[in-house]
């Protein structure tokens, strides 16, 4: 049963509750990422059948696997992908950017490039579910930026092959290529490149614990796009919120993670004591109830307050994944919100709308880092790089404030560069 505190008594370790890493899982990591980088494609094709029970061939996924795949997905389905990818495109289109040159000064000419990266690797998970939105959201905003090429990484089913449903979406948001790989060594493969994996500039797409370490460690070989930890909902929900709607929008990250996190805060005891009875009701009633179970005994809780203000002020310490405000005028204590992911406002607003359809993206921050990160978007998949110029005219006129700062420094032979030039 999920735990009931009062914000009046309630520690700052007992409001964070923060998941911390198994200490087995980082040697395990350097181990699968050493061989990979040693033994190519053989050591991904070991993995695969040790850890998916999949014998392969070949790493990456054919035309033809791609044309037998998309025979099998039902037709309502594919028009649903490509709404929300439509959906997804014309929220993302608004967060590009593009060069920019300044001239205000006579002779010095300024400005910045924006150039997207030329090979991105995309991860997608597989396992206890499977998740064609994340193809959506990973790849759309990436195509966006102009990526020149995507390359994704998922792992087969145990008859090798890929999920119908996860092929459709890569077809619909435009994946280059495809390769039959998880987990820590499918990141390995994209940040070391193996003989028929190509290396990538950057590493984007949520995973496990293993493929989360994985990515911690080929930072600085590769980008990556985050660390993300388990799955984490927030409900803000005042008295007149209807708990069944409550526990269902709670239900809806437990059911992905046994240590997901799932929270409600309230500045009502009754709404408490309702949610925490339809929890238990709706949990008997899901398929991954296992699953649920533990996410809502271990890592659930519910925080009652005395206001909603002060609902949000321990949100904002919390920085939860996912935010709801479950109120009746939720745009006016959205400026109250200072740290989250994403914010679904009001009470028609499940968390699930942003998962798959509404075109804001759900790779969000996680375990608190929403109060200095942001949701995955188009920025993610470019670099920028600036230039200057200056002519004979400006250089004199600017060069002695040059070559002083640069004394002042200590460092003479960058005054020298200047003062030479201003001598000719």
């Amino acid at each position: 049963m999920i735990k009931i505190l009062n914000s009046a008594n309630i520690t700052k370790e007992e409001i964070l509750c923060r998941v911390e890493t198994p200490a087995n899982v980082d040697g395990a990591v350097e181990e699968v990422l050493a061989n990979v980088k040693a033994n190519g494609d053989r050591a991904l094709l070991e993995y695969t059948k040790k850890f998916d029970g999949a014998e392969l061939e070949r790493i990456e996924v054919t035309d033809a696997e791609m044309l037998e795949a998309l025979a099998t997905v039902d037709e309502k389905f594919v028009k649903i992908l490509k709404q929300a990818a439509e959906n997804i495109k014309n929220f993302h289109s608004r967060q590009v950017r593009g060069d920019f040159v300044t001239n205000d000064r006579p002779g010095v000419v300024l400005g910045q490039r924006v150039i997207p990266l030329a090979r991105v690797g995309l991860y997608v998970p597989g396992g206890t579910a499977s998740y064609p939105s994340t193809v959506l959201m990973n790849c759309i905003p990436a195509k966006l930026a102009g990526v020149g090429e995507i390359v994704m990484a998922t792992p087969p089913k145990n008859d090798g092959k890929i999920p119908a449903e996860i092929l459709a979406a890569a077809s619909v948001a435009g994946v280059d290529r495809i390769f039959k790989m998880g987990g820590a060594q499918a990141v390995a493969a994209m940040a070391y490149g193996t003989e028929s994996v190509p290396a990538v500039d950057k590493i984007v797409g949520p995973g496990n614990i293993f493929v989360a370490t994985a990515k911690s460690k080929v930072r600085g070989i590769v980008d990556i796009d985050m660390i993300a930890g388990p799955s984490e909902i927030l409900v803000v929900a005042d008295e007149k919120s209807d708990p069944e709607l409550v526990a269902a929008d709670m239900l809806s990250q437990a059911e992905h993670d046994k240590l997901a996190a799932s929270i409600l805060i309230t500045n009502s005891e009754a709404l408490a004591n309702a949610v925490s009875a339809e929890l238990e009701k709706q949990i008997a009633e899901l398929p991954r109830q296992e699953i649920a179970r533990t996410s809502i005994d271990d890592h659930g809780r519910i925080i009652i307050t005395d206001s909603i203000e002060k609902a949000v002020e321990i949100s904002n310490l919390i920085a939860p994944e996912h935010l709801e405000l479950c109120v009746d005028k939720p745009f006016d204590i959205l400026s109250l919100v200072k740290n989250a992911g994403s914010v679904f406002l009001g009470r028609n607003t499940p968390e699930s709308v942003g998962d798959y359809y509404a075109g804001t993206n759900h790779t969000l921050p996680t375990s608190g880092t929403a109060r200095f990160s942001s949701p995955l978007s188009v920025d993610d998949f470019v670099k920028t790089t600036q230039f200057i110029y200056y002519s004979d005219d400006a250089l004199k006129a600017d060069g002695e404030g040059i070559a002083y700062f640069a004394e002042k420094e200590g460092l003479s032979a960058h005054a020298r560069a200047v003062t030479k030039r201003m001598a000719k």
